[in-house]
């Protein structure tokens, strides 16, 4: 009797099917997201790019040339070579720049007795300094120049402590005053007049450092001096930058090696088809005379606005609307609305109100988009029967960039005051065109009108 009591008591619980509103409503945001996602991976991204206010820098950089009045003094005899002078300093006529000892013995200094004062280090320092910003695996002569820097520099040092100093037989003096160099590069005497473009290759100038020298023969270069304090720095120039200082008589420019700035003369040199910059100098010869190659920067006056880059930039074409025909939108500096008719094919004529959005307006004119109108439409003025006909004369080409900063791009004209290889400066301030901070697209190509951004 309890058996069946129990059995009575059992129930069956209810069996939920599978397909209820819980699961509709998972499996349709599910296969939304795999939608979103696949049209994300396909879909071309649009790289954006905020615009700024600035001016367009460090495009006229170069590897300017140094040509001075230099003389080469050469060796009267045979034998080992001593130098007593540091490179750069300024020798007097008379004074012993170095020795020759005919036996071909030299002083060996003891390393331990080797030792460099402040000055000294603080020279090695700057060589170094000067090679690592200035290196470039384009030029790697300089690694040899380096190397003969500081061999130079050592071998001053040694010279300078050694006892035997200025003593040693047959010394060598400056005919001439002037500042003393060591290495020798074929330049010392170029003229303005033979320079080519081909000279300013860094990859294949070469220097002989004559203080690696222990021993030498009677004619060989000894040194070398600069002999005037007038100076001149030569640059190549394209036919854009040679139209731009054309009437310029003076320039404003930068050494990039130590950020000084001058103001010096300056004229343009023709040889055949090829044009070079001079500027003259005849000053701060001392802080410059060990460099045959100088890397200087153009202080141009260069025009303020706002900075794109040219990738940005792209063309379109509208149609100018005279002012007479536009009804202006009076909330709205942006839109326009038009009383277009057109015809149909059996010669009856519609006519339809056309909100416009405006481009550019200049001189009486609207420029809006051409896909608006075509050429077999006519333009009325409003309570009016005066009417014009749409043609292709009627088509203007304006620059602009696509704007993106309400998540589509929209066209806006640009009025470009300056440009380079990479970037451009357009005017601010235009009620239709940029402004600040604005987000645009960087590569144009990729961009239409209207097109939703991701």
């Amino acid at each position: 009797m309890n058996n069946r009591r129990n059995r009575k008591k059992i129930t069956k619980y209810r069996r939920y099917s599978f397909f209820n509103i819980g699961t509709l409503l998972f499996s349709l945001v599910f296969i939304y997201m795999i939608i979103m996602m696949v049209m994300y991976v396909t879909q071309t991204h649009i790289t954006s790019y905020e615009v700024t206010k600035g001016t367009l820098t460090g495009n006229y950089r170069y590897d300017a040339l140094a040509l001075r009045e230099e003389t080469i003094v050469t060796a009267s005899q045979s034998g080992s070579v001593r130098y007593f002078e540091r490179e750069g300093a300024k020798a007097s006529a008379g004074s012993t720049v170095c020795a020759i000892d005919e036996s071909g013995s030299t002083v060996i200094q003891s390393i331990s007795d080797f030792s460099m004062t402040t000055d000294d280090e603080e020279r090695l320092q700057d060589i170094l300094s000067s090679f690592t910003i200035n290196f470039s695996s384009d030029n790697f002569q300089r690694t040899y120049d380096l190397k003969s820097s500081v061999e130079g520099l050592i071998s001053e040092v040694i010279s300078e402590s050694s006892e035997s100093g200025t003593t040693s037989r047959n010394a060598c003096y400056a005919p001439v005053s002037g500042f003393v160099l060591y290495k020798i590069d074929g330049f010392e005497e170029t003229q303005a007049s033979e320079l080519t473009s081909s000279m300013f290759s860094q990859s294949s100038y070469s220097a002989t450092n004559l203080r690696s020298q222990s021993t030498v023969k009677a004619g060989d270069s000894l040194f070398k001096l600069v002999t005037s304090e007038e100076w001149a720095l030569y640059f190549p120039m394209d036919d854009t930058l040679a139209t731009e200082l054309a009437d310029s008589s003076t320039i404003k420019f930068r050494f990039l090696k130590d950020n000084v700035t001058f103001d010096s003369s300056f004229t343009i040199i023709t040889n055949g088809d090829e044009s070079f910059g001079k500027i003259t100098l005849d000053n701060s010869l001392v802080r410059y005379v060990t460099d045959r190659f100088l890397e200087i920067e153009l202080v141009m006056n260069k025009k303020s606005g706002l900075k794109v880059p040219i990738s940005a930039v792209a063309s379109r074409s509208f149609y100018k609307i005279p002012e007479d025909y536009a009804i202006v939108n009076e909330d709205s500096d942006d839109e326009i609305t038009l009383l277009v008719e057109s015809f149909s094919e059996d010669g009856s004529s519609t006519v339809k109100y056309v909100t416009a959005t405006v481009y550019s307006y200049s001189d009486g004119y609207y420029l809006v988009d051409q896909e608006l109108l075509s050429t077999d439409d006519y333009l009325r003025i409003q309570n009016s029967s005066t009417r014009k006909r749409i043609s292709d004369e009627d088509i203007e080409t304006l620059y602009g960039v696509y704007n993106i900063n309400k998540g589509y791009a929209v066209f806006r004209e640009i009025t470009i005051i300056d440009q380079n290889e990479e970037y451009c400066i357009v005017e601010s301030n235009n009620t239709y065109g940029l402004a600040a901070y604005d987000y645009i697209a960087l590569d144009a190509s990729q961009v239409t009108d209207d097109q939703i951004v991701y």
